[in-house]
């Protein structure tokens, strides 16, 4: 938990350089690709799973022919929910009907 804030703090601070191994000479070498990378990684578990890229968006990124969104959501240490269904074994209407919170593994989408 602790990372993840550090992380969300030097990306509203524009300051991901600074979390990037500063006694590794290759990753410092290539600072801007690994802050890129950084940005790749945060981008795929968005709480909104139609926010999340595809393998093939991603690896165009990682090819260099597309851009990380930049609209998104950091806050992983307590994500949205956005949206509940009827409980299992009850359909929707009907009087003590459940509503269970979907979690974002479930919200994944298809595979």
């Amino acid at each position: 938990m602790h990372l993840l804030s550090l992380f969300k703090r030097k990306l509203e601070e524009e300051r991901l350089i600074d979390i990037v191994d500063k006694n590794n000479d290759e990753m410092q070498l290539h600072g801007a690709e690994v802050v890129e990378m950084m940005r790749v990684v945060v981008w795929c578990p968005q709480s909104d799973f139609s926010k999340r890229p595809s393998m093939s968006l991603v690896v165009k990124v990682l090819e260099g022919s597309v851009d990380v969104e930049n609209n998104l959501d950091y806050n992983f240490i307590n994500p949205v929910i956005p949206r509940t269904i009827a409980g299992a074994g009850h359909q929707e209407g009907t009087i003590g009907a459940a509503s269970t919170l979907l979690f974002p593994s479930a919200l994944s989408g298809p595979r």
